[in-house]
């Protein structure tokens, strides 16, 4: 089985007016399948109040992200799931309950992770 990361930008996540209780008790419930699935790994958003740092092999630190790479934040999660048409029904489940298109890509296999 590999594991598929399932994500979006925080930019995607356009919640209208008074339906904000429902995306979080809806995104919550597929969560809550996915564990009884079997199939969760682990989920959550990155804290974007927190500023990004680069961490250099001696230790050393530089503020911000990389200037070439794109803004990394929003929300994330990972199942490990047998087939990629499986990571795909999942998706449209977190796309369904979240009210925003999602990313989906596979973890490189790693006999050594």
């Amino acid at each position: 089985m590999a594991k598929y990361l399932i994500s979006f930008p925080s930019a995607a996540m356009v919640v209208p007016d008074g339906e904000w209780d429902t995306v979080v008790r809806e995104s919550h419930a597929v969560i809550a399948q996915a564990k009884a699935a079997g199939v969760y790994v682990f989920a959550g958003g990155l804290d974007e109040a927190v500023p990004v740092v680069r961490v250099a092999a001696d230790g050393g630190i530089t503020s911000g992200g990389y200037a070439d790479g794109s803004n990394l934040n929003g929300g994330f999660t990972v199942l490990e799931l047998p087939s990629r048409e499986a990571a795909i029904d999942w998706a449209a489940r977190i796309a369904k309950a979240c009210r925003c298109e999602q990313e989906l890509r596979v973890f490189m296999f790693d006999p050594q992770s």
